[in-house]
């Protein structure tokens, strides 16, 4: 069972040179793991504005790529009246992003609840660009991780580990994990939110980038096995950043992915997914080589609606993210 709170614990200074002196081995990220509070709760806090989700919905989906605006990415969302949100790659304490609490921020603007996990307790500032855009030269916390943004209250929230390697902390398997060491691994957040029909499950995850399909294949297992035992039988949306051919050939067929079939195998369906490429040029990810489509919906049990692509631009123009909004009307 998850623990949920309603301010997940920081990383004490005892803690941290624990981290810092601990050998860079998978069973020493285990033991990591299990030994800090924040990497198995889940924070929920702020305020809905509703009682209970509404038959017809919108749900956006957003890797936001740390969040250095939260402001401006709140006015994008709100443009969309969603009632659900579901966030990827976001800072909470970290120097690079101002050491603000993003999500409980861009919550607020809303007028919505919120539910934060920690994918990764980053033992740095970050690496390459992010470095030019930190406030101060250590982290008040080194959160960053996902979130579910609602409108109408939770039921339930749980946390779903999606690794056990600690990729980005054992240089023994991972010889570039010293480039930007972190504590932690992918992962998923589920809840559940009453609507006028009924209960409703939503997921908001993040898949291994640096990783091939087979692997990216076992992590969506886990979150459909999870959410088989979490919300049996209820509607679910998962959405979020799966990295479909990432660190593959420019030329992949992300229909190779076999997470794809998976799902369909199991009764979801992709078509909420607009169609074209979700990656962009950003402050912090300037190059725009390779363009990619990363970010998905997979829904079972709601009625398939056309998604939109929302250009991840302030109204100058300025890159809020790497990675396009994603959202879709549903059905139930």
């Amino acid at each position: 069972m998850t623990l949920v709170l309603n301010q997940l614990p920081a990383v004490s200074a005892a803690e941290a040179a624990r981290i810092t002196a601990a050998p860079r081995t998978e069973e020493a990220h285990r033991a990591l793991m299990a030994s800090l509070p924040a990497m198995t709760a889940v924070e929920v806090s702020g305020t809905p504005s509703r009682d209970v989700l509404p038959k017809r919905f919108t749900a956006a989906a957003w890797n936001i790529e740390r969040c250095l605006f939260p402001e401006k990415s709140a006015d994008l969302l709100a443009d969309l009246r969603p009632d659900v949100v579901l966030l990827s790659e976001v800072d909470a304490g970290m120097a690079r992003t101002g050491q603000r609490h993003n999500t409980a921020e861009m919550a607020q603007a809303l007028g919505m609840t919120y539910a934060y996990g920690v994918e990764f307790y980053e033992m740095g500032l970050g690496s390459g660009k992010e470095l030019e855009f930190c406030s101060d030269d250590a982290n008040a916390l080194g959160f960053h991780g996902n979130a579910i943004l609602s409108s109408a209250p939770f039921i339930d929230v749980t946390q779903i580990r999606l690794d056990e390697r600690g990729h980005w902390f054992c240089t023994t398997t991972n010889p570039g994990a010293d480039t930007q060491p972190r504590v932690g691994e992918r992962m998923a957040i589920a809840a559940t939110i009453l609507s006028e029909e009924g209960p409703v499950c939503v997921v908001s995850t993040h898949l291994e980038s640096n990783a091939d399909a087979a692997h990216r294949h076992q992590q969506f297992a886990r979150i459909l096995d999870a959410v088989d035992h979490f919300a049996p039988g209820l509607p679910t949306l998962i959405g979020g950043d799966l990295n479909t051919g990432n660190h593959l050939p420019p030329d992949f067929d992300h229909r190779q992915e076999t997470l794809f079939a998976l799902a369909e195998a199991r009764g979801f369906d992709w078509g909420l997914t607009p169609e074209g490429v979700t990656t962009r040029a950003s402050l912090i990810t300037p190059h725009d080589s390779r363009r990619m489509k990363l970010d998905w919906f997979c829904q079972r049990g709601f009625s398939a609606g056309q998604g939109r692509l929302i250009a991840a631009l302030d109204p100058e123009d300025v890159p809020l993210s790497d990675h396009e909004c994603i959202s879709a009307e549903l059905t139930l």
